[in-house]
């Protein structure tokens, strides 16, 4: 039925500038009736960072930025939402046009730069709406004027973690100016311990909310290593695999393709997945890691689960192929696993992850 509708009302969606259906449909999901999506396959049942996942199947960072349409979006049958990019104070991001759709690639350019209403409004709805269950992570971003970033995920980490269920450290957004050299191996470290401990402290007598890092397509592999050790040494309970791109593969074709900002969509499945499959040999079990990037079915979802995905998010795939997308890889990740003649999806974790870093299978 999603889809139905979705295909009928394509046209004049896209007859609108990107932002401006974005920002529709937010208010849309925001304003909808709570409803809760029906019962998912027991195939699907993922545990991961001590939470239970109804499905693997998440809603990636910045379509919700500000938490406003939280349930709506829980109820198209998402296993979990992530909320953000949040900062501690608000502002406005980057001037308008910063927003591309790249209909022929099925792909989006974003320089949207962390535009956020602020901490403070985004743990209000969080509080709001405590007790309604569904599973919200909140992604953790820096103001672009601080004159201390590592200082401000501190202080998001000390606000929100007893609001969420788990908080993600952004440092791998392209269009904050700067914010990406935080991925180097001394300044992570720096900035990781310190979040973890205004973590700790907030969370005082609970249950530590889960701390995970989000990390750019555009990594060397060295830039991975020095990542990773970071990680696995303060104890980070995930990684996220990956953000937006930088780099413009040559197979774009649409207008808008020298648009400066980060890449979404189709042309990031192949650079995010193999990265994912790096970052899996890698971390060696210590902790899950989420596959984003390029995500627009079953197939690719089920390919970023054999590249070493515990759980998926996308977004960019929903403008082009509606808010159904979401049941439709849930019920093609169940069918595979039918198939293959197990009873839990959780089995073909990292299946292929070696051959996927070496270029194959695919």
């Amino acid at each position: 039925m999603l889809s139905h509708l979705f295909s009928l009302a394509r046209p004049l969606i896209h007859s609108l500038d990107a932002e401006t259906a974005h920002r529709l449909t937010v208010t849309g999901l925001a304003a909808a009736p709570l409803r809760r999506a029906g019962a998912d396959d027991p195939v699907l049942a993922t545990q991961a960072f001590g939470l239970s996942f109804p499905n693997p199947v998440g809603l990636a960072a910045g379509f919700d930025k500000n938490a406003e349409a939280i349930d709506g979006a829980l109820a198209l049958g998402f296993g979990f939402v992530e909320a953000g990019g949040v900062t501690p104070l608000p502002q406005p991001g980057n001037p308008r046009p910063r927003v591309f759709r790249l209909a022929e690639d099925e792909a989006v350019i974003n320089r949207y730069g962390l535009n956020s209403e602020g901490m403070e409004a985004v743990a209000k709805r969080l509080a709001t709406r405590r007790g309604r269950g569904g599973l919200v992570g909140v992604n953790l971003g820096a103001n672009k004027d601080s004159a201390d970033r590592a200082a401000d995920y501190a202080i998001l980490a000390r606000r929100l973690a007893p609001l969420a269920d788990f908080l993600t450290i952004n440092v791998s957004s392209p269009n904050t100016p700067g914010l990406r050299d935080l991925q180097a191996e001394n300044a992570l470290d720096d900035l990781v311990a310190r979040t973890l401990a205004a973590r700790d402290e907030a969370n005082a007598g609970a249950r530590l909310t889960p701390i995970l890092l989000k990390i750019a397509p555009d990594l060397t592999l060295p830039e991975l290593d020095g990542m990773v050790a970071v990680a696995r040494k303060r104890g980070i309970d995930g990684m996220i695999v990956s953000n937006t791109t930088v780099a413009r593969p040559a197979s774009l074709r649409s207008a808008a393709r020298g648009e400066t900002g980060g890449l979404s969509g189709k042309p990031l499945f192949e650079a995010s997945t193999r990265l994912l499959a790096e970052t899996f040999l890698r971390v060696d079990g210590q902790f899950p890691l989420i596959g984003v990037g390029g995500i627009d079915s079953a197939e690719t979802a089920f390919a970023k689960i054999r590249a070493g995905a515990t759980l998926l998010q996308f977004y960019s795939a929903m403008v082009f192929k509606g808010p159904g997308l979401a049941g439709q890889i849930k019920s093609g990740l169940a069918d595979r696993t039918r198939r293959a003649g197990l009873t839990r999806l959780t089995a073909l974790i990292g299946r292929d992850a070696a051959a996927i870093a070496r270029g194959e299978g695919l």
